[in-house]
């Protein structure tokens, strides 16, 4: 028997009524499960806080949305009933198999610039011919994508909760970008951290990984798979690098090498964003894609919203929304894209610490403006590591409103912004200690910039 025609009339438990839980939910219900939904933060008719209503007896199975934590008493309690508990990735795989057997997936992950990798990659794919969508962290959620798109490949953007609950999907190539620190407050430290992102490497048919992060590195050296290797130095066999002004690939040739793109394709042409071209272009060539798509793929290909996004320029001064950048990781690769920034920053650290950015991008940082609960963190690894930074902090306590505190620091930051200058967001933090998201913060800072500036 099939497992989606099992899915009749089983029981089933979905931790999880949002974003992801919201589909998963559809799904079952449409194959004629009995879904007994749990969320802590949503009510509604058919959604739970707990299992006061519901007896563990006869539940076949669980799904667990991203973002639920390990040790959930909850799904402790699930597990004890010796229910089993699987992630909406690997339940959107025993589907996939069944209903699209021919289906090829791919991944990715890494602390910063998943979303915009997986979006090259699916352009890329898209440019080539195929039949390629964008999904799992990013647009839809993988079981939508398997039942409605019907598409021929699934570029996979995972996060590190993604990829803690899953176990099942395989992939013919999965790409690491980086791994910094991020979310130690879920995962409880780096290391654990770190292993959830390296879990994507252990069902891929290839391992594509960033030859210049240390701590991919460090992890490498127990890989059961082929790697290749992309970096910004000379590439040898089995690596995609750079040759002057050129990407080159030396590892999916028959030949000695093959350009795949000038820098001049990609824009912004900073560092981090041309290995986020190379990431996508190794995964979109491991499944067959030509040089040319890669190229003009490339060419027309935009950042997203709130990712180094320039929002005014008057009187020779550059204010750019980096509000996506929520961990030290990307803040260090947005204020290392520029020569020297008035930096506005601050939020929720999410555990991680500012020493390593205070250390690396002193010399970038020509004031800094902080905002948000970790404000005094990021002031404190200023002080000590890059002193001769000015701090301000801006007033976040006196009931003031989302967009009074954007003003107040844009305010500020004018004061210190000269002719030359950029004006950078890009908070280091997550967002929702006074914002709704990244995305409210970013068009508030926008909306504070052309206020000031009269754009």
């Amino acid at each position: 028997m099939s497992f989606i025609s099992e899915l009749q009339g089983s029981k089933i438990i979905v931790f999880g009524a949002g974003v992801t839980g919201a589909p998963t939910i559809a799904f079952l219900n449409s194959q004629g499960a009995e879904v007994y939904a749990v969320d802590e933060n949503i009510t509604g008719l058919d959604v739970h806080r707990n299992f006061d209503a519901v007896s563990l007896i006869d539940f076949t199975f669980a799904v667990v949305s991203p973002g639920w934590k390990l040790d959930n008493p909850l799904i402790v309690q699930v597990r004890k009933a010796e229910i089993p508990v699987i992630s909406e990735i690997d339940l959107a795989w025993r589907v996939k198999k069944e209903l699209l057997p021919d289906q090829r997936w791919i991944a990715l992950t890494g602390t910063n610039g998943k979303t915009t990798a997986v979006q090259m990659t699916e352009a890329i794919l898209v440019a080539d011919g195929q039949n390629a969508v964008a999904c799992g962290n990013v647009g839809f959620t993988a079981i939508e994508a398997v039942v409605n798109s019907k598409a021929d490949v699934l570029v996979l953007e995972l996060s590190s909760f993604q990829l803690d609950w899953s176990n099942e999907a395989e992939f013919e190539a999965a790409a690491i970008l980086n791994i910094a620190q991020d979310h130690i407050d879920w995962h409880k430290s780096f290391a654990n951290y770190a292993a959830a992102k390296f879990k994507i490497t252990k069902n891929a048919k290839r391992i594509i990984l960033n030859a210049m992060d240390d701590e991919i590195i460090a992890r490498a050296k127990n890989a059961e798979h082929p790697i290749i290797w992309f970096s910004l130095d000379t590439p040898a066999p089995h690596q995609i690098g750079l040759v002057e002004n050129l990407v080159v690939d030396r590892a999916f040739v028959s030949n000695d090498a093959e350009v795949l793109f000038e820098l001049s394709d990609v824009t912004p042409a900073v560092p981090h964003n041309i290995l986020n071209a190379m990431a996508a272009s190794a995964l979109a060539r491991s499944i067959g894609a030509k040089a040319d798509s890669i190229s003009s793929a490339l060419r027309g290909f935009k950042l997203d919203h709130h990712r180094l996004e320039v929002v005014a320029i008057k009187d020779d001064i550059t204010w750019i929304d980096d509000s996506k950048a929520t961990n030290p990781h990307a803040a260090m690769a947005a204020l290392q894209s520029q020569i020297k920034s008035v930096w506005i920053a601050g939020g929720l650290a999410k555990g991680a610490t500012m020493d390593e950015l205070a250390k690396k991008c002193a010399k970038r940082i020509k004031a800094a403006i902080l905002i948000g609960t970790d404000a005094p963190l990021i002031q404190k690894a200023l002080n000590e590591f890059a002193p001769d930074v000015p701090t301000v902090m801006i007033d976040s306590y006196s009931n003031k409103t989302s967009i009074e505190i954007m003003r107040a620091a844009v305010s500020k930051a004018a004061e210190f912004a000269e002719k030359g200058d950029v004006v950078l967001l890009a908070p280091a933090c997550a967002s929702m200690d006074y914002f709704k998201n990244y995305a409210d913060r970013g068009e508030l800072f926008a909306q504070a910039v052309r206020e000031k500036i009269g754009v």
